[in-house]
C-alpha cells in the first residue's frame, strides 16, 4: 500500500469517530496536508503531515505507516506519531481551569445559598458570545 484516502486514514488511526466525520472536516476545511488544505479524497503518503483543528486546537501529526483499516488504540502509535506543539495542548486544559467548578459526589443540588455563591464566582467570569444579540446598553436595571 503506497497511498490511503485522507478521510480514511483519519478515520482509521481513530483522529475521528466516523469516516462521515473526517470526510466532513475535510469538506469544511479543518484538515491540512504539508501545509496545503485538502479534501476528503486526497492520497497522503509516509512522511505526510497531517494538521487537523478541532475546535480551538490544532493537532499535528506525522505519518509514519498507511492503513485504510480502522485500528485499536495501542496500534496507532504504529501508523501516525503525534507532533502537536504543547502551546496547543495547553488549550484543551485552560477552559477547564477557569469555569470548572466540583462539588462532592452525592451532593446533590445546590442549595440557595450555594447557588447565589456559584453566580456572584460566575459574575466575575467574562463569557463572550454566550448571548449575542445581549447589548449592555439595552439593559435597565429598574424594569
Amino acid at each position: 500500500m503506497e497511498q490511503v484516502r485522507i478521510d480514511k486514514f483519519l478515520w482509521s488511526v481513530r483522529v475521528f469517530k466516523t469516516r462521515g466525520d473526517a470526510g466532513e472536516a475535510c469538506k469544511s476545511g479543518k484538515v491540512y496536508v504539508n501545509g496545503t488544505q485538502v479534501k476528503s479524497s486526497k492520497d497522503i503518503k509516509i512522511g505526510d503531515t497531517i494538521e487537523v483543528r478541532k475546535g480551538a486546537v490544532r493537532f499535528k501529526y506525522q505519518v509514519t505507516g498507511l492503513t485504510d483499516r480502522r485500528v485499536g488504540a495501542p496500534l496507532v502509535a504504529n501508523f501516525v506519531l503525534d507532533v502537536t506543539p504543547q502551546s496547543e495542548l495547553d488549550k484543551l486544559v485552560a477552559p477547564r481551569e477557569t469555569i470548572f467548578m466540583s462539588r462532592e459526589r452525592g451532593a446533590g443540588r445546590p442549595t440557595k445559598r450555594e447557588r447565589r455563591e456559584i453566580d456572584s464566582l460566575m459574575d466575575g467570569l467574562s463569557m463572550p458570545g454566550l448571548y449575542p444579540d445581549f447589548d449592555d446598553d439595552d439593559y435597565d436595571e429598574e424594569d
